[in-house]
């Protein structure tokens, strides 16, 4: 099983999204567009979202 930790290499800006699809085998892409989307709505709050699986997740591997 894959450890759950920030991406060194799919990153834009922490590697939150880049990790969270390398864990579950996700396209990095499909999971970028997801999660903007998803922001885009008023029921997700992406960005404390964002923050807080930043601190969250273990530093990059």
């Amino acid at each position: 099983m894959k450890d759950f930790h920030r991406s060194a290499t799919n990153r834009v800006f922490a590697g939150v999204i880049g990790g969270l699809a390398e864990r579950f085998d996700w396209n990095v892409g499909v999971a970028r567009i997801l999660f903007l989307v998803l922001s885009a709505t008023p029921v997700f709050p992406g960005l404390i979202v964002y923050l807080i699986l930043w601190m969250v997740m273990g530093d990059p591997a």
